[in-house]
């Protein structure tokens, strides 16, 4: 096997009870780094302190990342100006938190008949409200008696 000492120097090629023996003599451990090699390759370290080291990297890593959460925001077809503006503005605070948001618009009874006509317009009177913040990610669909539109935040 090419054995690797402490600090990635190479010690050469050497068999497995010369490599056992050192790794002994320096009170460290032998550790296989890529076994599909010909000669397999193997390092003598301190496994204990790379793992805790690899666990606090990955423990860093995720801290950085970013979950972004699908929030839901509920629309009326008849909904009042006011009303949407505040809804547009509770949708604005999640996506420059950096949340998608799903915006649907339920309706009941008759306004089903107007599907094509009023609800897609009050869908798109509210997407030009968070225009600034957010891009349409899935075009406002109708799926039985909702029609469903999903903002994505912009790139900053």
């Amino acid at each position: 096997m090419r054995l690797l000492d402490e600090n990635g120097e190479q010690l050469g090629i050497v068999s497995f009870e010369e490599a056992l023996n050192i790794a002994k003599d320096k009170n460290l451990d032998l550790a296989l780094m890529n076994g599909s090699a010909k000669p397999c390759v193997c390092k003598i370290m301190n496994y204990g302190k790379f793992k805790f080291d690899s666990i606090k990297r990955e423990k860093e890593l995720k801290k950085n990342q970013k979950v972004s959460e699908l929030k839901e925001m509920r629309l009326r077809m008849f909904i009042d100006k006011h009303d949407m503006e505040t809804k547009a503005k509770h949708v604005n605070r999640f996506l420059q938190a950096g949340d998608k948001v799903k915006v649907v618009l339920r309706m009941k009874g008759r306004e089903q008949a107007y599907a094509k006509t009023t609800a897609l317009e009050v869908m798109n009177n509210f997407y030009a409200m968070l225009e600034e913040n957010g891009t349409i990610d899935k075009k406002p669909e109708l799926m039985g008696r909702n029609i469903v539109m999903v903002i994505t935040p912009k790139k900053k």
